[in-house]
């Protein structure tokens, strides 16, 4: 099996519950709580922000020039993309920098941002890159799953026509294939490592949603 494969079958538990989390489930209904997205939205701006740094620090460390192109393709994406999305769903709920800097981090906010430096300082360039894809793939799945129903509130359809494209799909792809390819080209250590980064993240992701639904405080 690829590692993708792999990491995939070890994290599939906490890919269903994110599938089936009522945070996920109400987007598509709409009738997910404002309040509850909009703490989404505060927390996620604090994990794109760093999410964005991670690609440009994993580029800089890796001594792989497709994976160097790969990351920084993905992060001017990224700015391109989700966080210009982000940004115009801030204007529309008049979310501004007053609030975002009066809003403390979550915990699992904190500790999700946490685990992927950990990766880095700890670990190498491939655990890093590993511990990165489930955040972008588990997005891209959710938003093909719930495109097919679409949802009735405006906002809510908008975030989820942001994952559901064929641009992320070929993004996942890509990201896909490099990291089959970095985990035969590693030993067996760093393997291991490189799945259990890709499970802790996916871990986290559920928790993400968790944290938002409950409004989730220190």
């Amino acid at each position: 099996m690829t590692f993708t494969e792999l990491a995939r079958k070890e994290a599939a538990y906490y890919w269903e519950a994110s599938f089936e989390h009522p945070f996920v489930q109400s987007l598509a209904t709409g009738d997910l709580a404002p309040e509850i997205f909009r703490y989404y939205l505060l927390q996620d701006r604090y994990y794109l922000e760093h999410f964005s740094k991670l690609y440009s620090y994993i580029a800089e460390q890796t001594k792989d020039e497709e994976v160097q192109a790969q990351l920084r393709e993905n992060a001017e994406h990224l700015k391109l993309g989700e966080m210009a999305i982000r940004e115009e769903f801030f204007s529309e709920l008049a979310i501004d920098e007053k609030e975002i800097q009066e809003t403390p981090i979550a915990p699992t906010a904190y500790h999700y941002v946490s685990h992927m430096y950990r990766q880095l300082i700890d670990g190498t360039a491939n655990t890093a890159f590993a511990g990165m894809l489930p955040c972008a793939w588990l997005y891209q799945e959710i938003g093909v799953r719930l495109i097919e129903s679409g949802s009735p509130h405006p906002l809510y359809q908008r975030w989820i026509e942001t994952y559901a494209g064929e641009d992320a799909a070929e993004g996942i792809k890509k990201e896909r294939a490099l990291l089959d390819r970095l985990y035969e080209e590693s030993p067996k250590e760093e393997q291991q490592k490189m799945i259990d980064a890709f499970v802790i993240s996916s871990k986290m992701e559920y928790a993400f949603w968790e944290m938002a639904a409950k409004l989730e405080k220190w």
